[in-house]
């Protein structure tokens, strides 16, 4: 992989790990639509070092709140302040994810990554997206987040495991049937994603380094999808603080469509 191919695939990364459209759909198509060799699921994880340095500097303060009430519960065992549910209810939406991830690992790196996989899912969670976004209310604060709701968001973010579904896409979906307003929805996303990230480079990014023929293309990658991502996050929040989800509903079907278009267009099968 050359080094610009990996700031491409950085960029692409970046820019669609924090919005509702699936990185790990773009990560896999991309390089099948230009015609690269497919650098695979770890190289994919790596570039996540990128987006996981960009939501913890984005949220900086939260995490350091977070810490600290972190902390305060294993010195106390009391759950006393929005600090200290919050953290709780990070970790219980986050073990559904983590539980899929060792169960499905070997689907994830082969069967799933098949373009008409990726298409349909791609169409499939457009349409729920939209559906779900205009039949929502908006009454709910993230202060109001329950044990149930965490949980209930942290088994979609399992679907995620399918590119094509977008662990963003999922966890704001379910967030917004719960009737969250969509700026607590985003932020909650964004919030859970640093474990799971964490933990998906922690387990993959030695394989990587050691499967890298030189450390050159994976830095620049890395460092693409570090800036990209933080620029993501930030026109995100601006954006549906004032707009509802409907054009990434759109985007997504639309995507998909074109890449099933190309899929019969090559001959290759869909099934």
């Amino acid at each position: 992989m050359t080094i610009l191919q990996a700031i491409i695939l950085g960029l692409v990364q970046g820019l669609t790990e924090f919005l509702p459209v699936s990185s790990s759909a773009h990560l896999a198509l991309a390089p099948w639509l230009l015609g690269w060799r497919d650098p695979g699921l770890a190289f994919d994880v790596a570039l996540h070092l990128g987006t996981l340095v960009a939501v913890a500097w984005y949220f900086r303060r939260d995490w350091i709140e977070l810490t600290q009430a972190a902390f305060t519960l294993l010195r106390t065992r009391q759950v006393r302040t929005v600090a200290d549910r919050r953290v709780l209810y990070l970790v219980a939406a986050t073990i559904p994810a983590g539980l899929g991830g060792v169960l499905l690992k070997d689907y994830a790196e082969t069967v799933f990554r098949h373009p008409a996989i990726t298409a349909s899912m791609l169409i499939l969670l457009g349409v729920i997206l939209w559906i779900v976004d205009r039949a929502a209310g908006t009454v709910r604060s993230l202060d109001e987040l329950s044990a149930r709701d965490a949980w209930l968001i942290g088994l979609a973010q399992v679907c995620a495991l399918v590119p094509g579904v977008s662990r963003s896409g999922s966890t704001m979906t379910a967030a917004r049937a719960l009737g969250f307003e969509r700026g607590a929805a985003a932020r909650f996303s964004f919030l859970m994603s640093l474990p799971i990230i964490t933990a998906a480079v922690v387990f993959k990014l030695p394989e990587v380094v050691r499967e890298a023929g030189a450390l050159g293309p994976l830095f620049a990658g890395i460092t693409a999808a570090a800036i990209s991502s933080w620029l993501a996050i930030t026109v995100l929040l601006r954006f549906v603080s004032r707009n509802s989800f409907g054009v990434f509903a759109v985007y997504r079907v639309v995507l998909g469509l074109v890449v099933l278009w190309l899929l019969s267009s090559r001959g290759v099968p869909t099934a």
